[in-house]
């Protein structure tokens, strides 16, 4: 198996040495550089040609979205996972729309981000190996990255926002209200519940009522411990 070669891009300087400590504690991950700015980032790539961007989103000059924009415009196909404290649902879709494969909100700890390089790992070896695909290919693909295909969602629903609703429960310390949650994500209530809800009927939330002074009941949800890192509170990362 060869070595991913991996370039970091965070303006801070401490949280980009901790990335990449991070990545080279990862099994067949190597860092080849480190970036501070956009263009910064633009020039090592052209200049190294590493297979991943591990990249933020808030950069002095420019966005981390607007540098993977760049690289699409100069026919780069490099893989990108997004590491970030941005939480609104506009900047997962411009990442994914720019071709991230992971999006992680900071912070984290270790274990989150080896589950999501190991994951990224098995993806490209599946698909290193991929000449015509069934749609089945594509099912395994997908699996390997930990990730359901859309198709699998209701037809109001969609996965980036599915994702940032998990990511948010993932990152409370108890049971939230739709409410609470909504304010979070920058999501309307209604949106959020049905979520939510798709999340509960799914076994992936699980939902609690808890009785205020009026004794109005009010539903709470948090994430099933059955789902894998729901039982950890994430680490001080950046």
């Amino acid at each position: 198996m060869s070595v991913i070669r991996t370039l970091i891009v965070d303006d801070d300087f401490t949280v980009a040495r901790v990335h990449s400590a991070y990545t080279e504690r990862v099994m067949g991950f190597e860092v080849v550089g480190v970036a501070h700015s956009g263009r910064e980032a633009l020039e090592v790539f052209a200049r190294l040609q590493p297979d991943l961007l591990v990249l933020d989103v808030y950069l002095p000059d420019m966005s981390g979205l607007e540098v993977l924009q760049e690289l699409r415009h100069r026919q780069s196909a490099v893989d990108a996972i997004i590491v970030t404290a941005a939480r609104d649902a506009e900047t997962l879709r411009s990442a994914m729309a720019g071709g991230a494969v992971r999006y992680i909100i900071k912070p984290f700890n270790f274990e989150r981000f080896k589950d999501t390089l190991q994951g990224y790992q098995r993806f490209i070896n599946r698909r290193a190996v991929l000449e015509a695909v069934e749609q089945e290919d594509v099912d395994r693909l997908y699996a390997a990255m930990g990730v359901v295909p859309d198709r699998h969602l209701p037809k109001n629903l969609n996965r980036p926002t599915l994702d940032l609703v998990v990511k948010s429960l993932q990152e409370q310390s108890e049971a939230v209200s739709a409410l609470g949650l909504a304010q979070a994500t920058g999501l309307s209530r209604g949106t959020t519940r049905r979520y939510l809800e798709f999340l509960v009927d799914t076994g992936r939330a699980a939902m609690e009522l808890r009785y205020g002074s009026a004794g109005r009941p009010e539903h709470r949800y948090r994430l099933a411990a059955t789902v894998p890192g729901s039982g950890s509170k994430p680490g001080a990362v950046g």
